[in-house]
């Protein structure tokens, strides 16, 4: 599934109390003013007044290195929750992977269940007698950790799963119940290969921090470390939380006008197809969101807003980008809608891909001379291009700026050295070498197996889904591409997409074999993104001390009971609603959208890779992006060598990242838009003035901002989304009225 955001930014010390919540207590706002006075504050004298300045640095004066070797991490706690909440997400996110709405069920929110749930099973079970093994004491960090570990590895949907969706409703390919769970659990265990021989590159030292985290570490160690001023974090945790909660369902729920406030919409009122393109943003698929402002937590923290450094300018390029080439008539533009990521025909309708399909899904010539080329929008074109440069872009900037690094982890074999033996000077790594760490051979094995596992899955229907040569090739591309993504995701938090460019390559390897071009997925994206994801759980294990082999115990356990019910529920929900998710719009309460997307993606760059992606063709540029965009860091690397180190210019080349510049130029077209000019404000306010002019604050409060945040409104939109919203199979419209109008989108920009 899809998933991204955008530029760092946090809210001030003072506007907490009144812009992020409006709680109608005024104490609460008191009390919140009270965090934030650094004069008023009586823990200071704890926190280091230093303004950090490299991002990194938050990894080791934000977080604590505290531990105690004593405390268990393997409990009947740890056990009966981590179980129960891995089934109850992985069965959650299937639901929504089904949805209209684009839900996830998140790390934190997990976090805060599993906290109310082990808080409540220490102070309710007895500790006496045999119920001591059912309650050992005081809920800790580490029993919490691992939870959190198992439940977010099982949300974690897995590609596989619906690319297996998309065989059974597009193709009616069904796999056996065996094959499709074992190709799922394989698919991810291949990630976990890989990220555990990373480890050395991109766990262990202090330069892979990895920002999105800091938050999730940062409220662990404010709810489990006692002292006086993780007392008051908690307290401030709690009360920001509380607010978020109590404002959040206003935008989402009776007063959507306050998620993509535009004031130039509101002027126009729907009027001018211009305005709606470049300035709305409410609705999906309306407009890029030009000055456009939400105050719907939910939205704004795509960005995390509050963690990323600031370090992107994509986005303001996109603007001018996307609109110069839509209104100069870039791939014809204008015959076709703004802004779509569906397949049209020569006449603006929705392209009927399987009029040009054998019976055995291979591409018919002849009936795609009668049918015709199908087309993209120009801004989805132009997003392809974009995701495309930034990959291209990936593989030179990590070969250029952390060449040092690779030829220290790669040069020498280090990675396949014991832990003990490592030669890494980050504190938090020190403490975790008391622990026995898991050997490399356990990884290479695991990976061995999971490729095999992979390859005969493959070979289960009666024409091979991949043949395994390809299944090799695109793995190894995988592994090459996880390091570049690593790289740039533990050092400043940016995601960059790869699956365009995967299936551009894919396209050209198996011309005209859609199915195969789809299947590419599981061994070319989804393995690299597993990597991430693992190599991310991995540092989570490392910030709290939590012995490695819980660590890689609890990641097998949640991917092994997230592969049986991802299987389950999506059986079921095809089963009961086949129809609904082949159709384009769907209904308010199911969709196939996100099955569709992959469908989609096989036939244009599958059937018609070689009619639309080779020289001379329609969208040649979508496909030789991949090499233009190795060029883009060098002159940055240049400029930066060859130029006086302590000088501004060298400074801000070496700044500037290519890859993630890149991405972002094309990150607009998708969705709704109203989200981005906050997260402008909100990283300012945070990444620069906060950090900058009240460091000590900064420290304390800013990554406990942000968990609160996404706690509280993660916790009330999942109830909503079962209230309202139709993930009970039954949505409540709210009442029209100016604030959620009935003829025009939400930002009224745009007729509906």
């Amino acid at each position: 599934m899809a998933a991204p955001g955008d530029i760092p930014v946090l809210e001030r010390e003072k506007s907490v109390g009144g812009s992020l919540v409006k709680l109608d207590e005024e104490k609460a706002s008191l009390d919140v003013a009270n965090f934030i006075d650094d004069d008023a504050d009586r823990d200071s004298e704890h926190v280091d007044a230093t303004v950090i300045t490299k991002a990194e640095d938050v990894a080791v004066q934000v977080i604590s290195a505290k531990d105690d070797p004593s405390l268990p991490a393997i409990t009947f706690r740890t056990i009966f929750l981590g179980i129960g909440l891995s089934i109850f997400s992985s069965v959650l996110a299937t639901i929504y992977t089904f949805k209209p709405q684009s839900s996830t069920v998140s790390q934190l929110f997990c976090l805060i269940i599993a906290y109310v749930l082990g808080e409540a099973m220490a102070r309710l079970i007895p500790t006496r007698g045999w119920f001591r093994y059912l309650n050992p004491g005081p809920f800790n960090i580490k029993e919490h950790a691992a939870i959190v570990i198992m439940a977010s590895t099982a949300a974690s949907v897995a590609i596989a799963m619906e690319i297996i969706a998309a065989l059974d409703l597009f193709y009616n390919i069904t796999l056996s119940p065996a094959v499709a769970i074992f190709q799922i659990f394989s698919s991810q265990m291949l990630g976990y290969g890989m990220a555990g021989i990373l480890r050395t590159l991109l766990v262990y030292p202090t330069y892979a921090f990895y920002p999105a985290y800091i938050s999730v570490v940062s409220l662990l160690q404010s709810l489990h470390f006692g002292d006086a001023l993780n007392m008051k974090r908690r307290r401030y945790f709690w009360i920001v939380f509380t607010a978020i909660f109590f404002w959040e369902w206003i935008p989402q729920y009776p007063f959507p006008l306050l998620s993509a406030i535009s004031v130039i919409c509101l002027i126009d009122n729907g009027r001018h197809a211009f305005v709606r393109n470049l300035f709305g943003a409410g609705s999906s698929n309306e407009g890029i969101g030009l000055f456009s402002f939400s105050t719907s937590w939910t939205l704004i923290t795509q960005g995390r807003p509050l963690v990323w450094p600031l370090q992107t300018l994509g986005m303001a390029i996109g603007y001018v980008i996307l609109t110069v080439a839509y209104y100069a008539g870039s791939f014809h533009a204008k015959d076709l809608v703004f802004m779509s990521t569906s397949l049209f025909d020569s006449k603006g309708q929705t392209y009927n891909q399987t009029a040009i399909l054998t019976p055995d899904h291979v591409l018919d010539r002849s009936k795609l001379e009668a049918v015709g080329l199908p087309r993209f929008t120009t801004t989805y074109a132009i997003s392809q291009m974009c995701y495309n440069f930034s990959m291209g872009a990936a593989i030179v900037h990590v070969l250029l700026w952390h060449w040092s690094d690779l030829k220290a982890a790669f040069g020498s074999l280090r990675f396949l050295r014991n832990n003990k033996d490592q030669e890494v000077n980050d504190v938090h790594y020190q403490e975790m070498k008391g622990y026995t760490e898991v050997p490399q051979w356990w990884y290479l094995l695991l990976f061995v197996v999971s490729l095999a596992v992979g390859i005969g899955c493959s070979y289960a229907t009666p024409n091979p889904l991949m043949p395994w040569w390809s299944v090799l090739l695109f793995t190894a591309i995988s592994a090459v591409i996880a390091v570049c993504m690593g790289f740039i995701a533990a050092t400043t938090g940016f995601q960059i997409s790869i699956k365009y460019a995967i299936q551009i390559i894919a396209a050209f390897i198996h011309p005209g074999k859609p199915i195969t071009v789809m299947y590419v997925n599981l061994y070319g994206n989804s393995t690299a993104f597993q990597t991430l994801f693992l190599l991310q759980d991995l540092k989570l294990g490392q910030y709290v001390k939590l012995p490695p082999r819980v660590t890689f115990s609890s990641q097998l356990a949640g991917s092994f009971i997230g592969a049986i019910f991802n299987y389950i529920m999506m059986k079921t929900i095809i089963g009961s609603n086949r129809e609904v998710l082949l159709d384009p719009v769907g209904t308010r309460i199911w969709s196939g959208w996100i099955i569709q997307s992959y469908n989609s993606a096989s036939v244009a760059m599958g059937a018609l890779g070689e009619e639309l992606f080779t020289v001379g063709k329609p969208y040649y540029l979508i496909s030789f992006a991949i090499f233009i965009g190795l060029l883009f860091p060098i002159p940055f690397w240049l400029v930066h060598r060859c130029t006086n180190r302590d000088s501004f210019v060298s400074k801000a080349a070496a700044y500037i990242n290519t890859p993630i510049v890149a991405y972002y130029a094309g990150f607009l077209p998708y969705s709704v838009n109203g989200q981005w000019w906050s997260c402008v404000v909100i990283g300012f306010a945070a990444q620069w003035w906060a950090r900058s002019r009240r460091p000590k604050w900064f420290k304390k409060y800013n990554y406990l901002t942000s968990a609160a945040l996404d706690g509280g409104s993660q916790v009330i939109l999942f109830i909503l989304s079962f209230a309202v919203f139709g993930a009970s199979n039954r949505a409540v419209e709210f009442p029209n009225w100016w604030g959620n109008p009935a003829h025009l989108s939400v930002d009224r920009c745009a007729s509906t």
